[in-house]
């Protein structure tokens, strides 16, 4: 028991010393865009419900690559616990390089199909075009997405999560800089918001490849790219790839019921989603640690580390969900003014906070384990989790839509978000009874 009790403390500092940067990092981001719904929700309904539905897409079409970031992470962590810091900055180059050509035909695509895009969701005309000329402008952000994902990604992996962190603060604050300026000062409406974040994503890109850069030639590692070794890093995305677009399409189909209820729901739901975003962020500083701390212990033999930190961190996450969520409860009425002045989407966007906040314990859980899993390298296995969860919620949300809007935006919205809490209780239960396996702690480097 005396051997156990240092090795808990040291694991509780690591946990701190990575999660801690993380967590300031990943809550940066869902402020500004916080901050970007307020914007934009003060300039009407239509704008606010066409974010929704831009946004959605837009993470879509960046999100699905989100093991630019997640499976560097993992490989990165690995190669460092097994003491080969070159092969792991040479690794995350290879990333690098995936994530300008993935980047390119995405945004490719997401311009030209702007308006098909838009038009999925099934808002009115109206919202429908205030979503096209947001996402048509946001298209040509994707590549330095898609960057940033991969560069942090790397970092992490090296245990560096404060870099990403000043990338963070100062991205963001440039972008609402530019979006208040190019939204009020020159009147651009939702189409300055865009170009706002599409400046701000390119100069974090920018700088975050610069710092790459400087690790990988004061390690001698290689800066060109290597076609096989680029498509083998595409290939051991796969997994997480499938794991993402199962993810994805359960926010894509939620939307889509927002849209079918109404404008005024769809509105509410956008606002609810940005700030269970935002609370997701939070929490997911622990998984980010857990992805970090797993992949370098793993790299180094040490399964029972896993065990130790994952307990832990798993604590954590439960009690801090639980805390963010009852914070929520008390702000429900409070936070709604903050978005919009239209009276009947602050009081559905009431209501939905009530229901995010009851359901930040689960989040907490199951962000933490999705964490861990996906630092072990547990592709294969969160693939089809998630897919087997995505296909037992579509009867639940689709009820929702058969049932169709009421004479309540409140009510619907509130049955909206209880089905989505459905979502994240089925796979919770699933991560947690492959964390009691064993047969997902893999060591040494792959």
């Amino acid at each position: 028991m005396s051997s156990v009790a240092p090795r808990l403390v040291s694991h509780r500092r690591e946990i701190v010393r990575l999660a801690v940067p993380a967590f300031l990092a990943l809550i940066a981001e869902p402020l500004f865009l916080l901050a970007d719904s307020a914007i934009i929700g003060h300039l009407g309904t239509a704008e606010l419900a066409g974010l929704g539905i831009a946004s959605a897409a837009l993470v879509t079409a960046a999100g699905v690559f989100v093991f630019l970031a997640y499976g560097t992470t993992s490989v990165v962590a690995r190669h460092l616990g097994a003491g080969d810091e070159r092969a792991a900055v040479g690794a995350g180059i290879d990333g690098l390089w995936l994530a300008l050509a993935l980047g390119a035909v995405s945004a490719a695509v997401v311009a030209v199909w702007a308006r098909p895009i838009s038009a999925v969701f099934g808002a009115s005309p109206e919202v429908i075009d205030q979503a096209t000329t947001y996402l048509r402008i946001s298209a040509l952000g994707i590549p330095a997405m898609l960057v940033i994902l991969a560069v942090t990604g790397v970092l992490r992996g090296l245990q560096d999560t404060t870099t990403p962190l000043v990338a963070s603060v100062v991205g963001f604050g440039a972008n609402i800089a530019l979006n208040l300026f190019l939204v009020y000062g020159l009147h651009w409406g939702i189409a300055g918001s865009a170009w706002g974040t599409v400046l701000a994503q390119t100069g974090m890109a920018i700088a975050l490849v610069t710092v790459l850069l400087v690790k990988a030639r004061a390690r001698h590692a290689r800066l060109r790219p290597h076609p096989a070794r680029v498509l083998a890093a595409a290939r051991t995305g796969i997994p997480l790839l499938v794991r993402t677009l199962a993810l994805r399409a359960t926010m894509l189909v939620t939307t889509w019921v927002a849209a079918s209820l109404g404008d005024v729901p769809l509105a509410a739901h956008q606002v609810a989603m940005t700030i269970w975003s935002f609370l997701a962020f939070a929490l997911d500083a622990l998984a980010i640690a857990g992805q970090a701390i797993t992949g370098r212990a793993l790299g180094a033999g040490d399964r029972e580390g896993v065990r130790v930190a994952m307990g832990t961190m798993v604590r954590w996450g439960v009690w801090g969900g639980l805390a963010l969520g009852l914070v929520v409860v008390a702000l429900h009425q409070l936070l709604p003014p903050l978005f919009t002045p239209d009276p009947q989407v602050q009081q559905a966007l009431g209501a939905a906070l009530v229901v995010v906040g009851l359901g930040q314990a689960v989040a907490g859980y199951v962000f933490v384990l999705d964490g861990v899993l996906i630092g072990a390298g547990d592709g294969r296995w969160l693939a089809w989790g998630m897919v087997i969860t995505l296909v037992a919620y579509l009867p639940v949300i689709l009820a929702v839509r058969a049932a169709g809007p009421t004479d309540s935006p409140s009510r619907d919205v509130v049955v909206l978000w209880l089905a989505f809490t459905v979502f994240m209780v089925v796979r919770g239960v699933g991560l947690g009874w492959r964390a009691r396996r064993d047969d997902w702690m893999v060591v040494g480097a792959r």
